[in-house]
């Protein structure tokens, strides 16, 4: 005979069994499409859907290239540039290096940024040990918002910054729809989670909105620091937006 123990325990393993025997799996009834293939990155080349910026041999990508010296696989910055291609909702890829010989402070040491739409900065500085203002520092949304975790490395030292930006929507009168989102990662660690932009990034006055066109240029500044770029490519995430 079972004791009380005994019996509770076969009752229920047994109601567990039913249940099992019971169970439906659980589908959402959405007809998906099969992801496209991708192939990854590696350490020397791009995504297999990526627009390839700056491979190390030239400028042609861009405009006012013909102030940048190219050498040893990466180009050293000597004025504004940007794409000749117009683009939206994209992920970025690009590595970049500040100037190994420490020379100036604050603002004044490895300055430079990346702007999507010509509008929209991601600063560009030598922050390790440099203090300066939080909303200037690497990896801020310029004088928006600061990094989370001061994430650079030393002086000379290459640095990765992975960027998911997605443009703003404009109504027929110019007014926001949507505001601008920026994600940043740098060196593998995120320093900017799905950020809201205020508006445009300034020095001179607060952010604010300004209607513009659905795809413009990226351009990468030129602030007097001979930074060093190199692997710079992008992934279109607009036709990746109008797909699903």
């Amino acid at each position: 005979m079972l004791s009380r123990k005994q019996l509770t325990l076969a009752l229920a393993g047994l109601a567990l069994s039913v249940t099992a025997a019971r169970a439906v799996e659980w589908k959402s009834g959405i007809d998906w499409k099969e992801p496209r293939l991708v192939t990854p990155a590696t350490e020397k080349t791009a995504p297999s859907d990526a627009v390839v910026l700056f491979n190390g041999e030239n400028m042609e990508e861009w405009n006012g290239g013909n102030k940048w010296t190219v050498e040893n696989g990466y180009g050293v910055c000597g004025g504004n540039v940007s794409t000749k291609k117009k683009f939206a909702d994209c992920q970025l890829h690009l590595e970049f290096a500040t100037p190994e010989k420490v020379s100036g402070e604050g603002q004044g040491r490895g300055n430079s940024g990346v702007y999507f739409m010509g509008k929209y900065e991601v600063q560009i500085l030598d922050s390790f040990e440099n203090k300066t203002y939080f909303d200037g520092q690497c990896a801020s949304v310029y004088k928006q918002h600061p990094p989370l975790v001061n994430a650079s490395r030393k002086p000379g030292e290459w640095q990765t910054y992975d960027i998911i930006f997605h443009a703003p929507k404009f109504r027929p009168d110019g007014s926001v729809h949507t505001p601008a989102t920026l994600t940043v990662l740098q060196n593998g660690i995120l320093v900017q989670d799905h950020y809201e932009l205020l508006g445009d990034t300034n020095y001179d006055r607060p952010p604010s909105y300004t209607g513009h066109k659905d795809r413009e240029a990226i351009q990468l500044q030129f602030h007097g620091n001979p930074v060093r770029f190199r692997n710079i490519w992008l992934r279109d995430l607009s036709t990746e937006s109008s797909a699903s």
